[in-house]
């Protein structure tokens, strides 16, 4: 299989940039303070990243503005905001082999006794501007996040843990 038999959802919704996500959003949440993330949040990542009016809603939104502006902005259609949770579980597998593709690059480590995830500190690697716009919305969502607690992240965007 060539690169020119992927389709473009293969070509998108692949561990390996999926990885890159995880991570960024890993180092948006830590911020200066090094917080460990719980593992959960991660599933949100990709769900919001991967989808064009999440996407066009986080890149719009300031990253001092937070995750509440962001989610208003998303209801904006009602269906978008409501829709996460549902891509949240269909995107599930793909989470869990970005998460593995990130604990094996060495991007991610992730504590299983407690369920938390951090992120190396690796300098970011060279990116196409396609996918900076992915990553930087990654890690503008992790720093909305880390402010919060999960329920109040659940509740913002109408999903459950």
């Amino acid at each position: 299989m060539t690169v020119r038999d992927l389709s473009e959802v293969d070509l998108v919704q692949n561990p390996a940039l999926g990885a890159v996500l995880l991570w960024r959003y890993t180092l948006g949440f830590q911020g200066d303070a090094y917080a460990p993330v719980p593992v959960p949040l991660l599933f949100l990542v990709l769900p919001i990243c991967l989808h064009r009016r999440s996407l066009e809603s986080a890149v719009r939104t300031r990253k001092n503005s937070g995750l509440a502006l962001f989610a208003a902005r998303l209801g904006e259609v009602r269906e978008d905001l409501l829709a996460i949770h549902t891509r949240a579980l269909a995107f599930r597998q793909l989470t869990i082999d970005s998460l593995s593709v990130a604990v094996k690059a060495r991007l991610t480590t992730v504590d299983y006794q407690h369920a938390t995830a951090r992120a190396s500190t690796l300098r970011a690697p060279e990116m196409p501007n396609a996918v900076m716009e992915l990553s930087d919305a990654a890690d503008k969502f992790g720093h909305w996040c880390a402010s919060l607690s999960l329920s109040q992240v659940a509740l913002l965007l109408k999903v459950h843990f």
